[in-house]
């Protein structure tokens, strides 16, 4: 019906992917014109043309159902586009099927299926519906037993979104905790989760800081107690000081105070980790027309 030649060629005119100039060959009897049709219906050849685009904006969404919950961003080009409403009604229907399946990896949750489409085909339609870059860019999905309780809270719109998971405290609680995270940017749950190699490296710098001070050599272990202490007050959110304490007190000392004690926190920072295009509005217009 149609070789491997006709699906390159079909390739290198639109440049869909492999399987999906395949299965428009199929679609179409292995007429090239249909094939380059269907793909165009589908939104597949469009959406491939945008690959190579960066999709540094977009929403960060946290969901709750029961003891399950999910933390998901999606990126798109522009933050207009961020703010669309088919932009933003994908995201929670993204969310919503992922959370009511068992999916636990990205190319579990792209195979799931809503209304008889594949997530990943969704994403082709809307890169294609909106005209900009959309990328499925992360998840997780976290579960809690009946004794904890989930805190999520949403900065800027879902440009910032932290979920957090407290043993023995109540929601209100562990949302406090999941706003200070936003604000405060912790890297690691507690001392515990630093890595090794990571602390290594900070007291490696920080000895050379000393010796280069003219810290006595005899002297600097026990500055270093100091130093270390203070490392994991900048980067662990139970070291934190708590961001509405009048005290001074951490967030550790903030749980169990009101009888709890942290399991979990997940950040997602929109773009965090993107390298971002730095372009102006006149020159993304001139590139697109050229």
């Amino acid at each position: 019906m149609f070789s491997a030649q006709d699906v390159k060629a079909l390739r290198e005119k639109t440049g869909a992917g492999m399987m999906d100039c395949k299965k428009a060959l199929q679609e179409s009897n292995g007429n090239m014109d249909d094939a380059i049709t269907w793909l165009r219906e589908k939104g597949i050849s469009k959406a491939a043309k945008k690959e190579s685009r960066i999709a540094a904006e977009g929403l960060a969404k946290a969901e709750i159902k029961g003891n399950k919950a999910i933390i998901l961003e999606v990126n798109s080009e522009t933050d207009f586009v961020a703010k669309n409403e088919n932009f933003q009604n994908f995201v929670n229907e993204l969310a919503e099927t992922i959370l009511d399946s068992d999916a636990k990896t990205m190319d579990e949750a792209l195979n799931l299926e809503k209304d008889g489409e594949k997530i990943s085909d969704k994403v082709i339609a809307i890169t294609s519906k909106i005209g900009e870059k959309i990328s499925f860019r992360r998840f997780e999905v976290v579960e809690k037993t009946d004794s904890q309780n989930f805190g999520t809270y949403a900065h800027m719109g879902g440009k910032i979104v932290v979920l957090t998971v407290v043993e023995g405290a109540n929601e209100e609680v562990a949302k406090e905790v999941a706003m200070h995270a936003a604000a405060m940017r912790p890297q690691y749950l507690n001392e515990a989760a630093v890595p090794e190699d990571v602390l290594n490296k900070e007291k490696e710098i920080m000895k050379e800081q000393l010796l280069n001070e003219g810290k006595p050599a005899e002297r600097i272990d026990q500055i270093m107690v100091g130093k270390v202490k203070k490392f994991y007050e900048e980067v662990c959110l139970e070291n934190q000081i708590f961001i509405k304490a009048e005290n001074k007190e951490t967030v550790g000392k903030y749980l169990s105070n009101n009888g709890g004690k942290l399991v979990n926190m997940i950040r997602y920072e929109v773009g965090e980790g993107i390298e971002k295009r730095n372009e102006n509005f006149a020159e993304e217009v001139a590139n697109q027309i050229k």
